[in-house]
């Protein structure tokens, strides 16, 4: 009795973990430096649907290791955020760190193609939480890199139609 209940014990325990891994593309006319900028400033997240808003003092260029906390929209709860890889203009890789039993790892890349700037959006989440989390919060998911493109391309506009209306003002003053 007792060998069987020693083998009870010290055996193996599987845990249930699931993984989801979900990239987003997203074409932008606007330049890879405009989407970086927008992507490196970790202090203005107003175009991200799940942040509200974040403690980094403004200025601050993101660097491995850097540790940051960010409220969300949902609950005033700060989750902390972990800078993980930083590739300037075109890659940055941070994990969310939330609650137990759930880690995300999120990847924004950047990259110039022929049809414009591409913006790759990566979310992995790990944890026997993930596909609870992952129902929850997939509508906001499917809307970050969208709403990243058109927060850069708002910003880039100003100042490519300032350009252009000089340009042109420039052009016809004889």
């Amino acid at each position: 009795m007792q060998d069987w209940l020693s083998k009870f014990i010290h055996r193996k325990r599987r845990r249930f973990c699931a993984s989801l891994v979900r990239t987003y593309r997203e074409i932008s006319s606007a330049s890879v430096d405009e989407l970086w900028q927008k992507v490196a400033d970790l202090t203005d997240v107003s175009w991200h649907p799940l942040l509200k808003s974040t403690n980094v003092p403004y200025g601050l260029v993101p660097k491995p290791g850097l540790i940051f906390h960010a409220v969300t929209r949902f609950s005033p709860i700060p989750i902390r955020i972990f800078v993980e890889r930083v590739n300037p203009r075109e890659m940055l890789s941070i994990r969310v760190l939330a609650i137990p039993g759930i880690e995300e790892r999120v990847t924004y890349q950047v990259e110039s193609t022929v049809c414009g700037t591409c913006l790759s959006y990566s979310v992995t989440l790990r944890g026997w939480l993930s596909p609870l989390i992952w129902s929850l919060s997939r509508p906001y998911v499917d809307r970050v890199a969208r709403s990243l493109v058109e927060a850069a391309e708002k910003t880039a506009l100003p100042t490519v139609s300032g350009k252009k209306k000089s340009l042109d003002d420039s052009c016809f003053d004889f």
